[in-house]
């Protein structure tokens, strides 16, 4: 019989609590980002370029209108659903690298099936899309959960092999002339038929209907998580998988269900990208899965934090163009600033980390002492015997 153990303090803690006792952790996250921002001022500065305008154009690029602000969300989408996936996987003690190639099955099933014209009408035609590019993301999630469940393989592994095999497929069948649904020239799916598209949000942009789908699977992971029974589970399991087993928690059935949830966003976030943005689904790496691996750290593996670091990497990505444009500042030092932006976060975390683990030890410390004094001072307690002399 599975005895699950009660609720730790934290979870005990009512909504107002928590909201406030995640603020040392948002306030840390905004310092990272600003020194993030420092260092790669000064390494425009080393390079003989001006930091402020190169900034201002960038911000401009993200925020300075209503364009600006649907192109920040439009790329801040699908890596919201990766961080996500990346933040399910994080929780259970698993390290999912494979969101790149779960992503890939996802965009190429979605792709096929809505390329795919048997006439049905959209409510019928998108959802049978997007369904398909979330369970070959959650089959491809699934694998590696599943041998490191029954055969202990180590997920990094398996989730990097499966990122080329996904790749060999996504090629293999791109590139079949016979296929009607494919187009071997463009490297791509046919375009999907309108009944399978992603409605567009504001005329004269490409913002798209993604943007919503991603911010209820972002509410519906922070309810699974921190509301549902299987989220106590999974966040168990990635704390202690002893206490997890000593509660009665299935450690196999758990890390392959997590990896199964994980793969389904990854995949769904495949599928946004090719049915809201795309129009079809093309062959071409683009790197979203491992960048949104990124966006999971910088986020804490927190449903919202995700959503920030996300919105964070969009209007990076957004901005480069125009600073590149105004200020004649190559994009890559959008690269630089990502990776001070990572390194930051994590040097803060760590930093965090050894001074909790520091309060913790002394806190240890002082209970002992003060059991120690109880006992010195209690009449009932018998005094060691004397050592004997020889």
């Amino acid at each position: 019989m599975s005895m699950l153990p009660p609720p730790t303090s934290g979870d005990a803690l009512p909504p107002a609590n928590r909201m406030f006792g995640a603020l040392p952790t948002v306030l840390s996250s905004l310092l990272a980002i600003a020194v993030a921002l420092f260092a790669g001022a000064i390494v425009l500065a080393l390079s003989g370029e001006n930091p402020i305008p190169a900034f201002e154009a960038l911000f401009s690029g993200a925020f300075g209108g209503q364009r600006e602000i649907a192109e920040t969300l439009v790329m801040a989408t699908p890596l919201i659903l990766g961080g996500l996936a990346f933040a399910v996987a994080s929780r259970a003690g698993l390290f999912n690298i494979g969101i790149e190639g779960q992503m890939v099955v996802g965009g190429l099933c979605a792709g096929l099936v809505a390329a795919w014209d048997p006439g049905l009408a959209a409510v019928i035609h998108l959802p049978l899309a997007v369904l398909a590019g979330m369970v070959a993301g959650g089959f491809w999630g699934f694998v590696p959960g599943f041998l490191k469940a029954k055969t202990g393989a180590h997920e990094v592994i398996t989730t990097i092999m499966l990122n080329y095999l996904a790749y060999r497929i996504s090629t293999v069948v791109i590139g079949q002339e016979a296929l009607p649904l494919v187009n071997p020239a463009l490297q791509a799916t046919q375009p999907a038929v309108d009944a399978a598209r992603l409605p567009r949000l504001l005329e004269g942009t490409r913002l798209h209907a993604g943007i919503l789908i991603a911010l209820v699977a972002a509410l519906a992971v922070w309810f699974l998580l921190y509301r549902t029974v299987f989220g106590y589970k999974i966040r168990t399991v990635g704390l202690s998988p002893g206490a997890a087993a000593f509660a009665g928690i299935s450690w196999g059935r758990t890390i392959a269900l997590a990896m199964l949830l994980s793969g389904l966003l990854a995949g769904l976030g495949g599928t946004v990208d090719a049915l809201g943005l795309q129009g079809r689904y093309y062959n071409i790496t683009l790197g979203l899965g491992f960048t949104s691996i990124a966006v999971g750290l910088v986020g804490r593996n927190t449903p919202f934090g995700v959503i920030l670091a996300a919105v964070l990497f969009g209007a990076l990505a957004a901005g480069a163009t125009k600073m590149q444009n105004t200020a004649g500042i190559s994009r890559d030092i959008v690269y630089v600033l990502l990776a001070f932006v990572i390194l930051s976060v994590s040097g803060l975390a760590v930093v965090q980390q050894l001074r909790q683990a520091k309060r913790l030890t002394a806190r240890a410390r002082a209970r002992t002492r003060d059991r120690a004094a109880e006992d010195a001072g209690d009449p009932m307690v018998e005094p060691p015997p004397p050592p004997r002399t020889i």
